[in-house]
């Protein structure tokens, strides 16, 4: 018997007949479903006689779950997992993304790769946030970036920067963000950031609007700490977690690290990372006509 959770946010009226053929291949697979709390709200009658879960539930018991949605549902099905490192499948119901890839022309044949075990797991590294105030509690953990933002519209921030107990720099900015290569595609690249490999064991540094223009990003090892002391004029701040975010007092102490669990995303057979980069910046085809 399988046990594969379901999470979405939104599901439109127009996707509500995958939906339900989602849920009865999975019953036909034999699986016990259950879905987010969030997902059972949308009262769809294809979802309303299985049990629920929420966040903080410990969710070590399922096999998989599946993220209906784009990239923001799947990182926010990320924040259900945590630690328990279950397997996520991201299923796009919109236009196609980096971390949930499979399209819904590409359902059917990703589960029956799946159910056939022609998969693999892909273990992205997460980022790990710590700071000497209170802040994101059981989530502070991230997938795409970590990043501090001015508030509102006050005037830039002062971050000083430390590399392993050393002193790197001081960035005065809007703000400076800490990627990992899954969010090297994200925000980071939108600041002038590398795109750098899923599987590259760095983290990269990225000022947003520096006052300094020959500053540049900074690829560091996934291995390092890194520190940073933040002042601003408005006594505030912003720090944000993937989608998540929260207002900090000026001169709070913030400790970014790799997380010590990592997410693990199911590849199936024929999706490929590069195809879907290619695809989203329209690498490789000419557009001048």
């Amino acid at each position: 018997m399988r046990n594969i959770a379901i999470h979405g946010i939104n599901i439109s009226e127009e996707s509500i007949p995958l939906v339900d053929a989602l849920v009865n291949r999975l019953l036909k697979e034999k699986s016990e479903v259950a879905v987010s709390k969030r997902l059972k709200s949308q009262s769809l009658d294809c979802l309303s006689s299985f049990p629920t879960f929420e966040k903080g539930d410990n969710l070590k018991g399922f096999e998989m779950i599946l993220s209906l949605g784009g990239d923001g549902t799947l990182l926010d099905t990320l924040t259900y997992v945590g630690s328990a490192e279950v397997p996520i499948m991201g299923i796009n119901l919109g236009r196609l993304g980096f971390l949930a890839s499979i399209s819904q022309d590409d359902l059917d044949s990703a589960l029956t790769n799946y159910f056939n075990g022609e998969f693999e797991l892909d273990k992205r590294t997460l980022l790990e946030l710590n700071s000497d105030v209170p802040g994101f509690q059981k989530t502070n953990f991230a997938l795409n970036e970590c990043a501090i933002l001015r508030k509102d519209s006050s005037s830039m921030i002062v971050v000083r920067c430390y590399l392993n107990n050393e002193y790197l720099n001081t960035y005065w900015a809007d703000g400076l963000m800490v990627s990992t290569p899954t969010g090297s595609t994200g925000y980071s690249l939108s600041c002038g950031g590398p795109v750098i490999m899923p599987q590259t064991k760095n983290f990269i540094i990225t000022p947003v609007s520096p006052h300094n223009l020959n500053v540049r990003p900074l690829i560091v090892s996934e291995d390092s700490e890194l520190i940073f002391e933040i002042e601003t004029r408005d006594q505030s701040f912003l720090v944000s977690m993937d989608s998540r975010s929260e207002a900090m007092k000026s001169g709070a102490m913030i400790t970014v690290r790799k997380a010590p669990f990592s997410a693990n995303l199911v590849k199936v057979k024929g999706i490929s990372f590069l195809d879907t980069l290619r695809g989203k910046l329209t690498w490789g085809l000419d557009r001048r006509n």
